[in-house]
């Protein structure tokens, strides 16, 4: 063999390692799902056997965190690994959330998990609800994505919404890229046509590393499901939403009765997605996160957690999650270490090869060695934040919810701070304030050095003038 030819083997083989070594990424986001959402997490409301066979043989993540109690905050942290306050995206623009046709988005120079791994060599698609803006600068195809299908922002912020005289939304869009291909799409189909869309990137590159984010607008209120999950539903309450159509309407109260229906469709999805995988042999070299955005919307359950979206109470901001990577996190395992959304872009771009932007502070850990040996969790602490209000922080198994701020137990303001152990009362029932004083010094050391921080070390994000709802 001359060298010439060795040289090509040995770059050809070197190549072919190359790959192996980097793994595909699937995060499975849901929206507004509680802690008891899925049976192997405690819910007897739904039944979920894909992602209960998921953890099985994979992990339970029980102190998995989202950075923030409500939709658009929580997924910026996701994208960028950092806390919403420090990049400006703890809010919307006049509404705790993003609505159609805001001025604001998540600055484009902000470099995404998207970007990370693209970085890396990996193809990117994402397929559901985006949530960071939707105006041509703010689309995910401007944020990393190679591929993009789905929604703009949540399926209620349309025209038949429960208070639409209040906010007058325009039609809902769907988008293929950035091109407007439907308004007002028919949602019991979303999670069909977003599940199918994910397994045709899976097939396009399977034979490249990718990266797949599959953010489900579902089971974010009004409830939908298609027709082959709707068999057990009584036909009274079919009936009743038959009359949508006629009346213009979107029967809210009703299709709250369809938790079961709609999870199940999410549960059908996310064995879709594990059964392509294996199929197209890929199975032992792609790690799968499944977790929601944050607590749950009426009519969820978050139990045994106190408190529900919206809510820095445990149940707004811990996430129902399983992991499962084959052969490389232990199966079986329940993982109480406490993890977060942020971590996911530090964790990834160790495991792809990736280099992380050293421009910029990013509030993520690497988390792998929690997640494939028994170490401990590498945040000291972590901070619950209600808007741009930091509200509790938690270091080890305590949290302090500060003075004035926090929430009590039916999610109204809490005026007196609170000091809970969540190891013995995660449904933070007990006040220990009085008896350990010193603990709730420094937690609050904690805070007032974070909150210092963000003030000196914090990004704008980026606003456009004379927004424009998206059209056809």
């Amino acid at each position: 063999m001359n060298k010439t030819v060795f040289t090509l083997c040995l770059l050809g083989c070197l190549a072919i390692q190359l790959k192996a070594a980097q793994p595909n990424f699937v995060i499975i986001f849901t929206d507004d799902q509680g802690y008891a959402d899925l049976s192997c997490f405690g819910g007897t409301h739904i039944s979920t056997p894909r992602i209960d066979q998921m953890a099985n043989e994979g992990a339970k993540l029980t102190s998995f965190y989202v950075a923030a109690p409500v939709c658009t905050p929580s997924r910026a942290a996701l994208m960028t690994g950092c806390y919403p306050k420090r990049i400006e995206m703890a809010t919307g623009d006049n509404f705790p959330v993003l609505l159609a046709g805001d001025a604001k988005g998540l600055n484009p120079s902000e470099i995404t998990i998207a970007e990370v791994l693209k970085s890396a060599g990996y193809k990117t698609g994402m397929f559901g609800k985006w949530h960071l803006g939707d105006q041509p600068e703010f689309l995910p195809t401007r944020q990393g994505f190679d591929e993009y299908f789905g929604l703009p922002y949540s399926h209620d912020i349309h025209p038949y919404h429960t208070q639409q005289k209040k906010y007058e939304f325009p039609p809902l869009p769907l988008l293929d890229g950035e091109t407007v291909v439907e308004m007002d799409p028919d949602a019991d189909y979303l999670t069909r046509r977003i599940t199918e869309r994910a397994i045709g990137f899976i097939e396009k590159h399977k034979d490249e590393p990718f990266f797949l984010y599959i953010p489900h607008p579902i089971p974010h209120r009004p409830l939908h499901a298609s027709p082959p999950f709707m068999k057990d539903v009584p036909q009274a309450l079919k009936a009743k939403l038959a009359n949508e159509s006629k009346n213009n309407t979107i029967d809210y109260r009703t299709r709250d009765k369809l938790l079961r229906q709609a999870v199940g469709e999410i549960d059908w999805s996310v064995g879709q997605i594990l059964d392509a995988l294996k199929k197209r042999g890929l199975d032992e070299n792609t790690v799968v996160i499944f977790t929601s955005d944050n607590g749950p919307s009426l009519p969820g359950k978050a139990t045994p957690l106190s408190g529900k979206k919206g809510s820095t109470l445990e149940g707004g901001m811990r996430e129902p999650t399983v992991i499962r990577w084959p052969g490389r996190i232990a199966a079986g395992v329940v993982n109480d270490k406490l993890m977060t959304t942020m971590d996911l872009l530090p964790t990834f771009a160790k495991l792809a090869g990736a280099q992380l932007p050293e421009d910029r502070v990013i509030d993520g850990k690497d988390i792998w060695p929690v997640l494939s040996s028994d170490a401990e969790s590498p945040h000291e602490a972590f901070f619950y934040f209600r808007g741009n209000t930091l509200e509790a922080v938690r270091s080890g198994d305590w949290k302090l919810h500060l003075a004035a701020a926090g929430t009590n137990a039916k999610g109204s303001r809490r005026s007196h701070p609170a000091l809970f152990n969540l190891k013995t009362d995660i449904g933070e029932k007990k006040n220990l304030l009085s008896t350990h004083p010193e603990i709730a010094a420094r937690l609050t050391s904690y805070a007032t050095a974070f909150e210092k921080e963000l003030q000196q070390q914090h990004r704008p994000a980026a606003f456009v003038e004379n927004p424009q709802p998206l059209s056809k």
